[in-house]
């Protein structure tokens, strides 16, 4: 027996499947958690060249420019972590969708 909640989700999952499914709408929804996800570690770089460049430039041996590699891998890092994410519970959705299908329609005569 399929619940209500249930058939709340195989509605509202049929009209949002296609949509949901192109890379750019992952990117877009799965942006705000994959910012938030490398957000302390932006923020550990800027407040120790911030509060404490000379000890910055000693302990790893390079001049405060040679940060670009490590803003770049954090933009990389942005992007796989948003699709990877959003792929992930698009897959997991598209499976229940599955499952309540099927289940829909053995309970059906």
């Amino acid at each position: 027996m399929i619940t209500e909640a249930e058939k709340k989700f195989i509605a509202h999952w049929e009209s949002v499947r296609v949509e949901y499914s192109s890379m750019k709408s992952k990117l877009l929804r799965g942006l705000p958690a994959a910012i938030l996800f490398t957000l302390p570690i932006l923020f550990s770089i800027v407040a120790v060249q911030w509060l404490s460049p000379d000890w910055f430039t000693k302990l790893s041996q390079k001049a405060i420019g040679a940060t670009w590699p490590i803003i770049i891998s954090l933009i990389v890092i942005i992007f796989f972590f948003s699709l990877a994410r959003m792929h992930f519970k698009w897959e997991m959705n598209e499976q229940l969708f599955k499952e309540l299908k099927n289940k829909l329609k053995q309970d059906q005569p």
